[in-house]
């Protein structure tokens, strides 16, 4: 595995209601793209607003819910958090992605598909187990800018909210 130095100010999207929006266990639960159900927890995170934004548009679509639909008062929240400075797990660069097995293309294979929670699952798993602090990837929401980085934050050191900031005032602000 090759490694990229990440860090620093990242953003999670979370639902109001979480009691600790930064807290690993939702995705140990569920799983997600580089954790299988069960295994381990992991943190999610985005490094700009507009990878949120475009993580926003990619949970709520296959519900048929638009970011418009949403009430003043709705929608998700921004939290702010800093990671600490590390070697992270490289899938980002095309050496990195070929490293882990991935095609360069990463996010979408040879064929225009998006490669698979279960191809990423197991480069995930040996992270964890390798002791990795996580992996920076790129971003798999269809409409992630090019170059959208997201972190997959193994939680090793728990993470603090730094502030929060309610949908109306984050989703359809400036960047």
């Amino acid at each position: 595995m090759r490694h990229l130095a990440r860090g620093g100010s990242y953003l999670r999207v979370a639902d109001p209601d979480w009691r600790d929006p930064l807290s690993p266990e939702h995705a140990r639960h569920s799983g997600g793209r580089w954790n299988p159900p069960g295994r381990f927890g992991v943190t999610y995170l985005n490094a700009s607003r507009s990878v949120t934004r475009a993580q926003v548009r990619h949970r709520l679509e296959p519900r048929g819910i638009r970011p418009e639909d949403f009430d003043s008062g709705e929608g998700p929240v921004l939290v702010r958090t800093e990671v600490p400075e590390d070697r992270y797990v490289d899938a980002v660069t095309d050496r990195g992605l070929a490293s882990l097995g991935l095609p360069e293309s990463y996010p979408l294979d040879a064929g225009g598909s998006v490669v698979p929670h279960s191809s990423c699952q197991p480069i995930g798993k040996q992270a964890w187990s390798e002791g990795e602090p996580g992996i920076a990837c790129r971003s798999a929401a269809r409409t992630a800018p090019v170059g959208g980085e997201e972190l997959v934050y193994f939680g090793h050191r728990p993470l603090r909210a730094l502030g929060a900031e309610r949908f109306a005032d984050w989703y359809w602000s400036d960047e």
